[in-house]
């Protein structure tokens, strides 16, 4: 895992097994979503059957036959060392899929569907990695997910434009007066100032569910989550600061800022 991920951090703090493991999970789902995230549709029409073949990857690691992949065999002793859940795995790559034949989500429960399923899951795997005893764990990384992922949906408007992609729901536009037009010119407009401003709230919602729904008892074990968590809100935080512009950089959270935050979150949940 490079240093350029904002999860470098996060995961410094965790027991050498427990990194090791985290890495690689980080690293399956990684791989599954480069498969189709890194070029258009169009350009990669071989992208169907790379999901195809990271089905067929998945069920090689947890039916006990030999993963054809760095990533699949780094997970696989793994899976039955934290009991990790086949199933969150299955929706990442259900969800990478959607890029292949969606390119824009009219409402927010329709997107909503999709950022649990490559964000979300992502963190039910995590959990198990980390441990935790008391359920609310689970609702805790669906809603930290999300949040995370909105987050990323809002710093990427650009890129993801670029692509032929926009993730912001039309319903959010139309009641914001925002057309993709204006969106895609790159300015910030009144409308798309109330637009951004908007998922900003948003996502700040999921933010604090996910932490009014942190159980106690799990609150050590979940370290990693909340440096993640923060990490982000910074982030969030920042794109707020610029007054939403998301067009002329990429918002980003310094090094040293991350590893201040990683430290004050590792202090404070001890």
């Amino acid at each position: 895992m490079a240093r350029t991920t904002s999860f470098y951090y996060a995961f410094l703090v965790l027991p050498a097994e427990q990194r090791k493991a985290i890495i690689a999970v980080w690293d399956f789902c990684r791989a599954v979503d480069d498969a189709v995230d890194e070029a258009d549709q169009q350009e990669r029409p071989d992208a169907r059957e790379a999901i195809c073949f990271w089905r067929a990857e998945l069920a090689r690691c947890y039916e006990g036959a030999a993963p054809q992949t760095a990533q699949g065999r780094r997970l696989q002793p793994f899976i039955t060392r934290f009991d990790l859940p086949r199933d969150a795995f299955a929706d990442v790559i259900d969800g990478v899929a959607m890029d292949l034949d969606t390119t824009r989500y009219q409402t927010f429960d329709d997107l909503l569907q999709y950022c649990l399923r490559v964000a979300s899951a992502v963190g039910l795997a995590c959990i198990h990695v980390w441990g935790f005893r008391d359920a609310a764990a689970k609702t805790h990384a669906e809603h930290a997910g999300v949040a995370l992922q909105l987050t990323n949906i809002i710093r990427d408007v650009k890129p993801d434009l670029e692509r032929g992609r926009l993730y912001l729901p039309l319903e959010d536009l139309r009641a914001a007066g925002c057309s993709v037009e204006e969106l895609a010119a790159g300015r910030v407009t009144p409308p798309v100032r109330a637009l951004l401003a908007f998922e900003c709230e948003r996502a700040r919602q999921y933010y604090e569910k996910a932490v009014s729904v942190r159980p106690a008892m799990d609150r050590r074990r979940l370290v990693a989550s909340e440096i993640m968590r923060a990490v982000y809100a910074e982030t969030l935080a920042r794109i707020e600061g610029r007054g939403y512009d998301v067009f002329e950089s990429r918002v980003r959270v310094p090094k040293p800022v991350q590893v201040l935050i990683a430290l004050r979150q590792w202090l404070f949940q001890r």
